[in-house]
């Protein structure tokens, strides 16, 4: 649980932002020093996603995407915009949006809404999302906070759209990271949350050819 080792919950979230401010906009920032792994996770990515948009009567429509924790928009601008016909992005860093809008190029035009706003403090329009993306942030979020989070995603969620987590899975327990102010939990501890949010898990897989030195990565589709 993140209550044993999140002390105290401001600083928790003022560390983190702080942090980030401090990275370069660039896709290497994004993911800690790791840019060349993007393709293998974005390829991967895809793989998964494009399961639940194939035709059949429970197909997830592609409409309307949200990337949380977007950053510069690496997912949005080579997993989401590709497939969806509008995507917009929430990050709590103002620099990262300002530097998606040229990073995106012209398919950002389809972008309509950047939100620069915590997740915990974020409410998505309900109704409106085909697909909820989100990707190494949730370790960002309290287990409250993550937990309210994801009932606002299930609000907000179109007829048969998903919301989806892939994330690192520590070993055992919940682990802290003094540096970027973020926790890491146990695969056991995120299925509990999504099922306390009020989210069935439709799929879950281990991604794989990402280096062995880091966390074991998850993703989660529900709805």
């Amino acid at each position: 649980m993140t209550s044993e080792v999140v002390e105290n919950e401001f600083e928790f979230y003022s560390k983190a932002e702080k942090y980030w401010k401090d990275v370069p906009a660039t896709v290497d920032g994004m993911l800690g020093g790791y840019g060349h792994i993007s393709s293998i996770d974005i390829n991967s990515s895809r793989k998964f996603l494009q399961r639940f948009l194939r035709d059949g009567p429970n197909r997830t429509g592609t409409s309307r995407a949200l990337d949380c924790g977007a950053g510069i928009g690496r997912i949005t601008k080579r997993l989401l915009l590709p497939l969806f016909k509008t995507v917009d992005m929430v990050d709590v860093t103002e620099d990262f949006l300002t530097k998606a809008r040229s990073y995106l190029g012209e398919e950002g035009r389809r972008v309509h809404n950047y939100f620069c706003c915590g997740l915990q403090d974020f409410i998505p329009e309900p109704n409106t999302y085909d697909v909820i993306w989100i990707q190494w942030v949730i370790g960002h979020l309290t287990d409250n906070h993550l937990s309210d989070f994801l009932k606002r995603c299930r609000a907000s969620l179109r007829p048969n759209g998903i919301v989806v987590i892939k994330d690192n899975m520590a070993q055992e327990g919940v682990i802290m990271d003094e540096v970027d102010s973020s926790v890491c939990r146990e695969l056991a501890v995120v299925r509990r949350l999504i099922r306390g949010a009020g989210l069935h898990l439709l799929a879950e897989e281990r991604q794989e050819n990402f280096p062995e030195e880091i966390y074991h990565v998850y993703t989660f589709a529900m709805r």
